[in-house]
């Protein structure tokens, strides 16, 4: 059989993964090693358990030591970055710095939060990036307590992560890769095991918006492969790593999770500006739910000429289902706990918007 050639090279690659074992990182690892390629993973042994068949090499990517440590463990064809989200801009550019010699290229996993546009306008690669300095500590940008707009403190810090990246690995070597929302089998944040589990619950389910709303999460496999593919490639450059516009809506994505789980609930569909009077908290108490006009108008269409599948969600929806019935637990992370609205206020302003519509509460407009 003739051998697979992805991105026009030669297939036993080499590579770093930052991270590598939960969730992208874990996704990034089995996927290459799927391919054939040989993987070592850098952590610090503490947030799960290695990929069978990795490299392990343990080590604290904020201390020099280690990572010197780390670069004599090379050379690799790419470094994939999986695990920087809460590290600031000078941390990302030492470790790019000791890593330049051991690597041919870098790929990095920011977010569209870089963006100054994000959520409330509609965005390109093009779009302007928010400010950030390369060597920018953890204090930089930090907004004040009372601050309700858009989070510009981790969109500075991840906008500085990149330029540190450029900086060190130069354009030609360096992968940018900006997701949104991503999906599927060992989720930490808790967004879709939210969903899922209140539609195994049943009953009335608050349903926010409208249904036809277009919604663009992507899956974690998908994400890693593109992520690979990109290590593989012979070019650098940035990447919105979102579905397309247009592929997925909010109610198809609430029916998936309803079918996934046997069909016990009955969603109740609550206009935007009803759940905004009652101050429910966009994004959080009910996930995937904002109302910002950019949040979900992502431009993919560079990342799909450059080899981007998004499967469809329905396909994450079950796969991730398939997971928490089989024992999958996620590592345990704060960002869980701010995920879901809790069950009485669910059913009191079910109750309140349903006497509402029936004294003639004004929905809103399609």
């Amino acid at each position: 059989m003739d051998e697979l050639v992805i991105g026009g090279q030669d297939p036993c690659m080499d590579i770093l993964v930052m991270g590598g074992t939960w969730f992208l990182g874990r996704a990034v690892a089995e996927e290459a090693l799927r391919r054939g390629w040989k993987v070592s993973t850098f952590n610090r042994g503490r947030s799960g358990p290695d990929v069978q068949g990795v490299q392990p090499l343990r080590g604290d990517r904020t201390d020099a030591e280690d990572l010197a440590e780390l670069s004599s463990h090379g050379p690799w064809d790419a470094v994939i970055d999986t695990s920087s989200a809460e590290l600031p801009p000078k941390g990302v550019l030492t470790g790019a710095r000791a890593l330049k010699m051991a690597a041919e290229r870098y790929v990095y996993v920011s977010t569209v939060n870089a963006y100054r546009g994000w959520p409330s306008d509609p965005l390109t690669e093009a779009s302007e990036l928010l400010d950030g300095p390369p060597d920018a500590d953890a204090d930089y940008g930090r907004l004040p307590e009372d601050w309700d707009g858009p989070d510009w403190y981790y969109g500075r810090q991840k906008a500085g992560a990149e330029r540190a990246v450029l900086q060190t690995f130069g354009e030609k070597r360096s992968v940018l890769l900006r997701p949104g929302v991503i999906l599927g089998p060992g989720e930490y944040v808790g967004r879709l095991p939210w969903w899922l589990r209140r539609a195994e619950r049943g009953g009335h389910i608050l349903a926010p918006g409208l249904p036809s709303r277009p919604i663009q999460p992507v899956d974690v496999r998908d994400v890693a492969a593109f992520a690979l593919d990109q290590a593989a490639a012979s070019v650098g450059g940035a990447y919105n790593v979102v579905a397309p516009i247009g592929q997925a809506t909010m109610g198809g994505f609430l029916d998936a999770c309803l079918e996934a789980t046997g069909r016990r609930g009955h969603l109740s569909w609550v206009p935007d500006a009803f759940l905004i009077e009652a101050g429910v908290k966009q994004w959080t108490e009910l996930p995937l739910w904002r109302t910002h006009a950019g949040v979900w108008n992502i431009a993919s269409e560079r990342a799909q000429a450059a080899g981007l599948v998004c499967r469809p969600l329905a396909e994450t929806v079950e796969a991730t289902w398939r997971w928490l019935l089989g024992g999958g637990l996620p590592v345990a992370h704060p960002r869980a706990d701010e995920h879901g609205i809790e069950p009485r206020r669910e059913q009191r302003l079910l109750e309140e918007f349903a006497a509402r519509a029936a004294s003639g509460f004004e929905s809103e407009r399609c």
